[in-house]
């Protein structure tokens, strides 16, 4: 009877065994499959859940206090992404805030400098 597979998928090594062995051992076969799951374009699923997470670290590194004012280039420098976010909050006076899940940011403008307004979500704005 022939091998389906004469040769280690990874490796190359002449395979023993079963006829319908692809990989000389389990360590071959993961590492086979790692090379092979690394070389496949991200999937659409991934690059927003990459971004999202990304998100939130720079939120929660410049606003340790709950609430700050920093320029919009140094967070999009850090490679924040203002057109990923998870949900949004409306105040009373009908400013929007875009939250990345606890962390909320608000586009500003003061004395021509682009900004963002970040603050913390609060359990006073689940209404």
């Amino acid at each position: 009877m022939n091998r389906l597979q004469e040769e280690c998928l990874n490796c190359g090594k002449k395979l023993t065994g079963r006829i319908d062995k692809k990989y000389c051992d389990p360590r071959c076969k993961s590492a086979h499959q790692y090379k092979v799951e690394r070389e496949r374009p991200e999937r659409f699923y991934n690059k927003v859940d990459n971004q999202l997470r990304l998100n939130r670290k720079i939120l929660k590194e410049y606003n340790k206090a709950g609430k700050a004012v920093v320029r919009q280039s140094i967070l999009e420098g850090e490679g924040f992404d203002p057109k990923f976010f998870t949900h949004y909050w409306k105040n009373q006076k009908g400013d929007v805030y875009l939250f990345v899940y606890e962390y909320g940011f608000l586009r500003k403008k003061e004395n021509g400098n682009d900004k963002f307004v970040l603050i913390k979500w609060q359990d006073y704005m689940k209404k």
